[in-house]
């Protein structure tokens, strides 16, 4: 008999969605879509971006031949940026935007987002990050204080819960039945903000001897 193996990790990994500005009309029925197939919208802005912008965005791209018709196209008018989350979501959103060519997509994959809404190979309706590694760089390109780093869940949410979260989430809320204040939300909040076991420690006064 095999001994009794521990359950995989599991992860919710975060990808980037854009909707690009021939779809942005009909943003609402691609968020609906992307929310319908088990994703969760963590952030999400429009933003117009300048050439200058989408250039360094499709540096990958550059010195194809499609690149000054791609980055003009997408600073044509307002997108739609989105971090999106979910198990194996770089996968899962490649294969729910379908062929980058709309015009393909009709044809091979024709309930795919490209298919539905696309018209041709620039004006497809949706990008996405090829790559968790392309995911980080996109991801902080648009939201600059973004957390890249994916999200455990179920026994490894747990595990972490139990080995760093729960310790000292047990000794504020035994100080907080000691101390009993009128608002104990507030007063737990600031509690773990002071003893967070993780808060950087400030020297002060610190004096460096000169050589």
């Amino acid at each position: 008999m095999q001994p009794n193996m521990p359950p995989p990790q599991i992860y919710v990994e975060r990808t980037l969605a854009l909707i690009k500005p021939d779809a942005v009309h009909r943003a609402e029925e691609i968020e609906d879509i992307i929310l319908r197939t088990g994703f969760t919208i963590i952030q999400k802005r429009k933003l117009q971006l300048s050439p200058e912008q989408c250039s360094d965005f499709y540096a990958e791209q550059y010195g194809k031949m499609f690149f000054p018709s791609l980055t003009a196209f997408m600073s044509s008018a307002p997108i739609v940026a989105m971090t999106i989350a979910r198990q194996n979501a770089v996968a899962y959103w490649k294969e729910l935007m379908g062929p980058t060519n709309s015009l393909i997509a009709k044809e091979t994959h024709p309930t795919s987002l490209r298919a539905v809404f696309g018209n041709d190979d620039l004006r497809n309706a949706v990008h996405g990050s090829s790559s968790f590694t392309s995911a980080e760089r996109e991801i902080r390109f648009m939201f600059p204080n973004a957390i890249i780093e994916p999200i455990p869940v179920g026994q490894a949410a747990k595990d972490f819960l139990t080995i760093f979260v729960n310790p000292t989430l047990l000794i504020g809320l035994t100080e907080l039945c000691k101390q009993k204040p009128e608002d104990p939300i507030i007063w737990l909040a600031n509690w773990l903000l002071d003893h967070n076991p993780n808060k950087p420690k400030v020297m002060e006064n610190v004096i460096v001897a000169e050589p």
